[in-house]
């Protein structure tokens, strides 16, 4: 069992401590903390209390956290649209709708699951649960990604990542008509404070860059390129939502009413470039979009004529 604890603030006096927890422990939610007060696993000054406690200045917090539950990921025979492979990369084109490796409640159908099946080799160095993942994309982007077979190989994409080299292209759908053909988005992203399932723009996270250029503009939506110079978790979406321009179709950061039924943002991964770890020369792999993407963009094509 790992025991944390905290002594309170007198500026968090009258926060609820299911509220304080979710942001004080890293990646844990409330509904998770919750449990925990429910099992008696948090405790105020030596007490039991429930999660509507409302902490004092002075509190003492022991939190038992229980330990982290060894997980054997099995191999699932899934389909994969393979771009490339040789005895140090695999290149895939993920499809929409498919986790990128397991979490707490989703530990099948996943890509990972599926490379398990295919290949017996794949780099250890992020664990049973992320074999040769080396980046990832959410579940509904589609597009390339890169996984690495073995932790050389891994080692030499990561510094690429790090090193802002990776070329990363994605098209994207967007609600409104950008007036501007080109533009730079310049700002930091971190976990949102008020809710902990969003990333936000926050003063104190991690700088993100995000560089954007018009495709083609329709009767109210712009299909845009945008070139990551950095890669955070829900980057593309959460700056073009902060400028007046969120994804269609985007079920955290877009509009609540939605023109077309899709299952989740449009956005695909449309190109990846990079040196080989193995080769040392630049390789680059471009994707076209998926189908249900192509139709959307025809009917906005036919309603602009």
């Amino acid at each position: 069992m790992n025991r944390t604890v905290f002594i309170v603030d007198e500026k968090e006096q009258g926060t609820r401590i299911d509220k304080y927890l979710a942001q004080a422990l890293e990646e844990k939610s409330r509904s998770f903390i919750q449990g925990l007060i429910e099992k008696d696993s948090i405790l105020v000054n030596n007490k039991i209390i429930k999660s509507n406690y409302k902490l004092k200045p002075f509190d003492r917090i022991e939190v038992t956290l229980p330990e982290a539950e060894l997980l054997k990921v099995e191999p699932e025979n899934i389909k994969l649209d393979i771009l490339y492979e040789d005895k140090d990369i695999i290149v895939v084109n993920k499809a929409q709708g498919m986790v990128v490796h397991p979490a707490p409640g989703n530990y099948n159908g996943t890509l990972v699951n599926a490379l398990l099946f295919h290949c017996k080799d794949l780099s250890s160095i992020n664990g049973v649960i992320r074999p040769g993942i080396v980046h990832r994309i959410d579940k509904d982007t589609s597009g390339v990604l890169v996984i690495a077979k073995n932790d050389d190989a891994h080692n030499k994409l990561s510094e690429q990542l790090k090193d802002h080299s990776m070329k990363r292209e994605y098209y994207a759908l967007i609600e409104g008509r950008l007036k501007n053909d080109s533009g730079r988005i310049d700002k930091p992203l971190g976990r949102n404070k008020k809710d902990r399932l969003k990333m936000g723009i926050v003063e104190d996270g991690k700088r993100a860059v995000t560089h954007y250029e018009v495709i083609e503009r329709y009767n109210g939506y712009t299909l845009i390129k945008c070139i990551l110079e950095t890669g955070r978790t829900h980057q593309i979406r959460v700056h073009m939502a902060s400028i007046g321009f969120p994804l269609v179709g985007d079920p955290l950061y877009g509009f609540k009413r939605q023109k077309f039924k899709v299952q989740g943002q449009m956005l695909h991964a449309k190109t990846l470039g990079f040196i080989h770890p193995g080769q040392n020369k630049y390789i680059e792999f471009t994707t076209d979009l998926p189908e249900y993407f192509k139709d959307i963009i025809d009917k906005l094509r036919n309603e602009t004529i």
